[in-house]
């Protein structure tokens, strides 16, 4: 090998640990918004190398650790800024937040890497353990998917979010899928200098002509399917930009209100029907607030309805539970539908593990929020059936919709004014389009400092409200596509099949390999 790539494989104890926490931090400058996907191709062959040089399974997990801990305290950074809009009361918390997700998350890819260093101590070449660390660095990011309530946040595929085209295989494979194939593809350097003849060859072959293949089939899906809009069907979206700071104190509640009315009207056209507006743009349990409800009602179109985020509250065995919900409210002052989040934040939320815990949650209201039943269709007069996300709800693959009552679009509504101009919102929107393109469905997002934006059923950006701004967005509903996507009808069973078997097929090939030679002897 090249002298540098000795150097590395050469580092041993706290050298190798640094080094790896190095190449992770390097690794997440790929991430939304920055994508500087190069780096890709030094720091996982970095990775590959110090596992190469571990020969217990103690030091394999502390170096997979330590390039998890990089990746994610760097890619993470921005979750403590939502510590700082009360920091009198919550900023002693920004190193425990940040650090602590980090060392979490870290765990699995100090897991994911364990394949990898497996097909090494056994003998193996550098093409088995690049297969191993790619499908098992993307088994760990579906296990993100749900352990420990899911945080499947960056996972590696939204590296891509930059390019529509290379984003299409999504559709198929989903965001995990995008990961094995990217982190197949960050191996190349490592193989092309410990190959050479007809294997360096082969693999430059194999490269060029997947790559074309990508690249070709994602052009031309974009190609064969334009962008095709709902009839009769108009929609604002409301980027009120209200202040974190401000937009739970009581004062400011009125003042808050009426600017988000005063957006709802101001040269609406007279094609819109329904108004959005963000997660708990309305501060009010509307149930309790009457007049509140017949004032947004004066807004809504005519003949539609004006959707607001806001907490509500019911009763459960003659107790108060509250939940973060999506109203529906017609211009007669009915509330026409709801929907109550599902997949709520710990700490921002509710706080796990309440008696044990002396913290108080983050989000402002009476008490915990109470998780809702899951993901629901709903149908409102003169709208298409869609299903609607709140907040990060939208990061999850598989569970964006209910797969026996498919609905016709996603609407998204979120806050990310916690996090001001980070990467947070930039991050967050990049997963929130794979939605759209892994369900073949429409996603309409409003959020109440940015970034409001609508995606086609193929992620194909129609319209922006950017970070930091007030105003709306008048469009026009896209249609979903004309056929189910293969991943909305089999969900994260296809990439994690082929991941699962990519690791079989690298630990089995270094096996029957040995028994070989064992044979030969």
């Amino acid at each position: 090998m090249p002298r540098p790539f000795d150097l590395i494989a050469g580092l041993r104890g706290w050298r190798r640990f640094l080094a790896a926490l190095a190449a992770g931090g390097l690794a997440s400058l790929a991430l939304p918004p920055a994508y500087i996907l190069p780096v890709f191709l030094i720091a996982f062959p970095v990775l590959l190398l110090l596992l190469g040089s571990c020969t217990r399974p103690r030091q394999a997990l502390l170096t997979g650790f330590a390039f998890g801990f990089g990746f994610y305290a760097i890619g993470l950074y921005w979750i403590g800024f939502a510590l700082l809009v009360e920091a009198a009361r919550f900023a002693w918390l920004l190193p425990v937040a940040v650090f602590g997700i980090a060392a979490i998350l870290a765990v699995f890819s100090a897991v994911a890497c364990l394949p990898a260093w497996a097909v090494r101590k056994l003998g193996g070449g550098w093409i088995s353990a690049l297969l191993a660390l790619a499908g098992g660095w993307t088994l760990l990011e579906w296990c993100r998917n749900w352990a420990f309530t899911g945080f499947p946040w960056n996972p590696v595929g939204s590296v891509w979010g930059f390019a529509d085209i290379m984003v299409q295989p999504a559709s198929v494979i989903g965001v995990f899928g995008l990961s094995l194939l990217t982190l197949l593809l960050a191996g190349l350097p490592l193989l092309l200098v410990t190959t050479s003849g007809a294997v360096r060859g082969a693999i430059i072959a194999i490269t060029l002509v997947g790559m074309a293949g990508w690249t070709g089939s994602g052009y031309y899906r974009l190609q064969q399917n334009p962008t095709v809009l709902v009839e009769n069907v108009g929609l604002r979206l409301v980027q009120a930009n209200i202040d974190q700071r401000d937009k739970w104190r009581r004062d400011l509640r009125v003042p808050n209100l009426t600017r988000l009315l005063a957006l709802s009207t101001d040269q609406r056209p007279d094609w819109v029907t329904h108004v959005i507006w963000p997660e708990t743009a309305a501060t009010f349990f509307l149930s309790e607030n009457p007049e509140v409800v017949r004032a947004i009602a004066s807004v809504a179109p005519s003949g539609g309805a004006v959707l607001t985020g806001a907490p509500r509250q019911a009763k459960r065995d003659g107790l108060p539970v509250y939940y973060n919900s999506l109203q529906a409210i017609s211009g007669a002052g009915e509330i026409l539908a709801s929907y109550d989040k599902a997949h709520l934040v710990p700490f921002g939320e509710y706080v796990p593990l309440r008696d044990w815990l002396p913290i108080d949650r983050i989000v402002a209201g009476r008490g915990d929020f109470t998780a809702g039943p899951g993901p629901r269709t709903l149908r409102l007069p003169g709208l298409p059936s869609f299903s609607p996300l709140i907040c990060y709800e939208a990061i999850f693959p598989g569970v964006a919709v209910d797969a026996s009552d498919r609905p016709e679009w996603i609407l998204n509504i979120s806050n990310d004014a916690w996090f001001g101009v980070s990467a947070g919102p930039h991050q967050h929107l990049a997963s929130s389009r794979m939605r759209a393109i892994e369900e073949g469905l429409p996603l309409i997002r409003a959020t109440n400092t940015g970034i409001t934006v609508a995606f086609d059923p193929f992620g194909r950006e129609l319209q922006r409200l950017d970070l930091d701004r007030r105003g709306t967005l008048d469009l026009r509903l896209p249609k979903p596509a004309s056929s189910p996507t293969i991943f909305s009808l089999f969900g994260n069973v296809v990439p994690v099949l082929l991941a699962g078997l990519i690791v079989l097929v690298a630990i089995g090939s270094v096996l029957q390999s040995r028994r070989r030679s064992a044979s030969g002897d």
